[in-house]
């Protein structure tokens, strides 16, 4: 593992190994059709109406999540605003891309920017750079250090693979660390040993086309491993106008996960490498391909006693016209559990990250030093402390320092009071920072040759909130649960832009911390099991913001330089099971105006009906935005038109063996 991390590191910043690596994926893929076109078949893998929908309410609620405390827990003792996306949620709705199964919980908002880009968060401050939320798959960080955000056309889980995908929204810096602030999603895949067989999906739509072929099989009695690979492609949209939009691409993956449980422990090895092009200009394309490797041990020790060790290897490589960066992350965590004296359950551990990047920009754009390490560690602990079977208190602090800031301390504080099985209730009061990037510190950008530069500022601080939520989740009926939360966040130290000389030409801006802000809101949402085959989940939030500039500040851009957000949003879905072999799954989302810039409202279905044509064939037919041809859903600040979603539909065939 760690020769081919270190290959991948050396080798793929060149032009020539760009080509190599997207050879490897194109032999990858025929070895890979081999080894399933001569795998045995199976018998025992039917493709029966999904499972999860035949559950009660109260089998849901004890759904166990890892995501709050970084120990499983039933999700019906969670003290804090999370939702769980399912496999079967996720199946069922037809979503083939991770932003759009995030559609699907309703503490997030989500929004297209283009066929390869989406802006998503929690809380607001949401944009093409959204930067306050923590994104993980099985434990493996995905945001970038270079501007905190997520590169969302980077990242890829076949929705077969995926298990869940837990949901917080609200800081959760304590377990995670600088960048969980409005919110963190987990995305965790399933083990090798639930994959088993061959699987092959075939879909074809008026928007995408899409493959992907996997192959789980056993080695010995106590190992399970899985192979796969996939190709998609997805072609332009128009800009309000009515033009190409330019923003076509494709891609292709493959991966493997490899799980191992020799005596009482548990050992994971998994991978992948992907490779893809998407389109920018009329004659300019984007390359973007990496990798990642990640290993992770459990061990238990005895009396609810545990240890973990993780660690990962990842590379990301993104170049248009021969000009680009390049990314590379090595990182170890080891984490301990235990129970003291009957009411003390405490989790505690440490990490240490380290990235290297370097940049191949000769334009307007720079960063300074274009070649840079840069590393994270952090220490924590937690103890959750039983005052009564009822009643509960967490306490957690981490400690945590970057190559950017301090030691910063990340506390956190939360009650919870549990005064029947079906009912839930919980406070908090938590502390969170999002840590400075290369994108704060290092950048320097021409806007106006000699006239106008933006240039980052080496004493930029970190950006800060303090939290305060409440909280329940009940259970009335058998029929019935629903969720609520309420927050009040204050922000200190945002992202502002200042002027940096009183020079004439150029001029010079930087960024500061002058922005601070006030946002408070209500989440709820709610199963109901209408009959033994019909449910319906809602949601729906509304927030406030209210940001302003600290007196000193320039106020350039404006507050909107912070994000653009609707103030409500609303979701209804509906999953039928009708009879033993039919699925008709439909989802209305309702999003509030963006207001700078001005987006409007509005309100759009999808819809997927499926048929088991036998245990191991499934036929699906997706449509989705069907009540309008196209449709904004968010505009940069500054830009002529924007680029909108249309109505598509799209066929797929599933096939076990």
């Amino acid at each position: 593992m760690f020769v081919f991390a270190h290959w991948l590191a050396r080798n793929t910043g060149s032009a020539q190994m760009r080509g190599v690596s997207k050879r490897f994926l194109k032999c990858a893929g025929a070895a890979l059709a081999g080894i399933l076109l001569c795998a045995p078949a199976r018998a025992d893998t039917p493709a029966s109406v999904d499972d999860l929908a035949n559950l009660t309410i109260e089998q849901l609620g004890n759904v166990s999540i890892t995501s709050v405390s970084k120990t499983e827990q039933p999700l019906s003792d969670a003290a804090a605003a999370i939702y769980v996306i399912s496999h079967d949620d996720i199946i069922r709705s037809g979503a083939t891309s991770i932003p759009e199964m995030l559609r699907l919980a309703p503490n997030l908002q989500v929004a297209q920017m283009s066929a390869d880009s989406y802006a998503i968060t929690a809380r607001g401050f949401n944009g093409n750079a959204a930067d306050k939320l923590l994104v993980l798959i099985d434990g493996r960080s995905v945001y970038t250090p270079l501007f905190g955000g997520v590169q969302w056309d980077e990242q890829d889980v076949l929705p077969e693979n995926i298990e869940r995908i837990e949901v917080i929204s609200g800081p959760g810096a304590t377990m995670w660390g600088a960048n969980a602030v409005n919110g963190v999603i987990n995305i965790i895949t399933k083990d090798a040993a639930d994959t088993q067989g061959g699987f092959a999906d075939i879909g074809y739509g008026d928007r995408e086309a899409r493959a992907s072929l996997q192959y789980g099989g056993k080695v010995g009695d106590d190992a399970s491993y899985r192979v796969y690979g996939e190709a998609f492609s997805i072609p332009h949209d128009l800009v309000s106008n009515g033009a190409r939009a330019e923003d076509g691409w494709t891609k292709g993956q493959a991966g493997f996960r490899l799980d191992w449980t020799p005596s009482s422990d548990k050992v994971s090895f998994q991978g992948s490498l992907y490779s893809g092009v998407e389109d920018d200009l009329p004659a300019v394309n984007s390359d973007i391909y990496g990798g990642n490797l990640q290993a992770t041990w459990q061990h238990p020790l005895g009396d609810g006693a545990a240890l973990q060790l993780l660690t990962y290897f990842d590379a990301t490589r993104r170049f248009a016209d021969g000009e680009g960066y390049g990314l590379d992350t090595y990182d170890v965590e080891l984490q301990h559990s235990f129970s003291w004296r009957g009411w003390n359950d405490v989790v505690w551990g440490g990490g240490y990250r380290l990235y290297h990047d370097w940049f191949a920009f000769t334009g307007a754009v720079q960063y300074l030093p274009p070649q840079r390490d840069t590393n994270l560690g952090n220490v924590f602990a937690q103890d959750t402390i039983t005052l009564d079977p009822s009643l509960k208190l967490v306490l957690g602090l981490k400690l945590e320092a970057d190559a950017f800031s301090s030691l910063t301390p990340l506390p956190n504080a939360r009650l919870s009071w549990k005064p029947s099985d079906n009912s839930l209730l919980w406070a908090s009061i938590s502390y969170a920072v999002r840590a400075p990037t290369r994108f704060d510190t290092d950048l320097q950008d021409t806007i106006v040759p000699g006239v106008l530069v933006l240039n980052g500022n080496p004493d930029f601080d970190t950006e800060k909130l303090t939290a305060y939520e409440v909280g329940g989740r009940f259970s009335p009926t058998s029929a019935l649960s629903f969720s609520v939360s309420a927050f009040y966040n204050i922000y200190g130290d945002l992202r502002s832009v200042e002027v940096a000389s009183t020079t004439p030409l150029p001029i010079e801006w930087e960024w500061g911390n002058k922005m601070t802000a006030d946002t408070y809101g209500v989440e709820v949402w709610a199963t109901y099991g209408v009959t033994d085959w019909w449910k319906l989940t809602t949601g729906f939030n509304i927030q406030h913001e209210d940001r302003k500039f600290q007196p000193s500040s320039s106020g350039l851009g404006g507050v909107a330089t912070a994000g653009d957000d609707p103030n409500h949003q609303a979701s209804l879905r509906s999953a039928m099971n009708l009879g033993s072999d039919l699925t008709w799954d439909a989802d209305l989302r309702w999003i509030g105006m963006l207001p700078d810039p001005k987006v409007p409202a509005y309100v759009e279905l999808n819809s997927r009906l499926a048929w088991n044509v036998s245990d191991k064939w499934q036929l699906a037919v997706s449509g989705f935005n069907l009540l309008h041809a196209h449709h904004l859903e968010y505009e940069l600040a500054g830009a002529i038109t924007g680029m909108e979603v249309d109505r598509s539909v799209f066929v797929e065939t599933k096939y076990r063996f």
